[in-house]
């Protein structure tokens, strides 16, 4: 379907002719029914047949894979966890240190799966940059935020401190103020790797039926319009579109980030700009910000969107020029020199947020029901250590990856925290957001006065926590 090209610059750049997979039109009796082609499904069927290889596995996709946030991202691949902090914080050191190792070898895990089964998704493993940028407040955040992790026994070579200067070797932004250097983060080209790992998969002998989406589902079987299948194990791995399989959508809910990418810009340019080895950069505002240099020399940059109200998606991801313009406005002031420079693509995702804002991988071997889910926009490697965990669950094996403090075993969704009812959710969310771009636009304003700075960041802080 050549509309499936328009759902982002990854998808648009594919070699894949992107035909659409058989429908599913026939009864099934499987082991493992997986609901969904975007990366969560896939790690979790590579990962058993790896395992298991005579485990009969179907995956029913409601459009093709990668038509969810798979193959939207903004592409880094990290080594962490939404809320790794909160997850980590009641271990010991010893097991603390443990599990910061497994999430930091996510990227290195993730190259060896490419080298092995020929996926070519332009991996670069840079690190990720985290600047403070606009204004200095962003330097005493970014200050506090290292402090916590080396407090939690984190060292320099997780997370290492970088100067004004020592910044600049790495990215030229304006107003820098120092940065933060994480070695665990690589960047890729999303759509190539769901894609590949899509073909990957039916070699293995997974069965991907397309076109399908899933009208009913519950413990042993699902339900699509024309058939029905028979599993012992159902794994809905939907993440954003959680609100389409009822009762998921209590607890996990459908947030917007939007991203766009600039025409290729020349080599003189990014000899001014560097990100000369697949860094991934952000700055350390509010808003949520996150960039690239793809393999094709475009800058990707994207931002913090939106929540509809009940949780409703967004299926529209043909950006607004006031969307369009937030995102030039803030690339624009790390590089000036891109202020004017012709934007290509522009679109956006659905992600899944969970009420704890952290991710939940659980496995109820009672009903027959594993899932993996709420990695709040950070899921292109927590995709990979959730279809690794799923998998170990599913076949009851005892490993390092189910003992984890974000697994919940043999335990089904009531052991999930709930959202709250509208309008509880929209108010709080609008109310939260409104509080962030306040103190984003006192802070950019250099003659903002110091009281009228520290009470919108005193507020804006006071709003997150409630986030936590």
């Amino acid at each position: 379907m050549p509309a499936w090209r328009n759902i982002s610059l990854w998808m648009d750049q594919l070699d894949d002719p992107l035909r659409a997979r058989p429908a599913l039109e026939h009864d099934l009796d499987v082991n493992v029914a997986i609901i969904g082609a975007g990366y969560t499904g896939l790690w979790t069927a590579y990962y058993l047949k790896r395992q298991a290889p005579e485990l009969k596995i179907t995956i029913i996709e409601a459009q093709t894979a990668g038509f969810g946030a798979s193959g939207r991202n903004g592409g880094w691949l990290m080594g962490n966890l939404l809320g790794e902090d909160r997850l980590l914080a009641g271990l010991n050191p010893e097991q603390r240190r443990a599990s910061f190792d497994l999430l930091h070898a996510i990227p290195d895990e993730v190259a060896q799966v490419l080298a092995r089964e020929g996926i070519d998704c332009d991996y670069r493993k840079g690190g990720a940059l985290y600047c403070a940028a606009r204004y200095p407040e962003q330097e005493g955040s970014l200050r506090r935020y290292l402090d916590t992790l080396y407090a939690q026994g984190l060292t320099e070579a997780d997370y290492r401190w970088l100067s004004p200067q020592q910044l600049a070797e790495q990215v030229r932004i304006a107003k820098p103020y120092g940065g933060i250097y994480a070695p665990h983060v690589a960047t890729i080209n999303p759509a190539k790797l769901v894609r590949g790992l899509a073909r990957v998969v039916e070699a293995m002998g997974v069965v991907v039926y397309e076109n399908s989406p899933v009208t009913q589902w519950q413990s042993g079987s699902l339900r699509t319009a024309k058939a029905s299948v028979r599993a012992a194990w159902v794994v809905p791995a939907v993440e954003g579109y959680a609100t389409t399989l009822a009762p998921l959508g209590r607890y996990q809910l459908p947030v917007q980030s939007l991203i766009v990418a600039t025409e290729p810009l020349p080599p003189s340019t990014w000899d001014e700009i560097g990100l000369s080895h697949g860094q991934a950069f952000g700055e350390s505002s509010r808003q949520v910000t996150y960039g690239q240099r793809s393999a094709d020399n475009r800058l990707i940059f994207g931002a913090r969107g939106g929540y509809q109200f009940a949780g409703k998606l967004r299926h529209d991801f043909d950006l607004t020029d006031s969307e369009v313009g937030l995102r030039r406005y803030l690339f624009g002031e790390l590089f000036p020199q891109l202020k004017h420079v012709r934007i290509t693509h522009s679109w956006g995702g659905n992600l899944g947020m969970s009420r704890n804002f952290r991710p939940h991988m659980l496995c109820d071997p009672k009903t027959g029901i594993a899932l993996s889910g709420g990695y709040g926009g950070e899921g292109v490697g927590a995709t990979h250590l959730g279809g690794r965990t799923l998998a170990d669950l599913i076949l009851g094996r005892d490993t390092a990856l189910t003992h984890q403090p974000w697994v919940l075993r043999e335990r089904g969704l009531d052991a999930l925290r709930p959202w709250e009812p509208e309008p509880c959710r929209w108010l709080g969310y609008n109310a939260i957001i409104r509080s962030f771009v306040h103190e984003d636009q006192v802070l950019a304003s250099p003659n903002t006065a110091p009281w009228r700075r520290k009470l919108a960041t005193g507020v804006a802080g006071f709003m997150e926590s409630l986030m936590r």
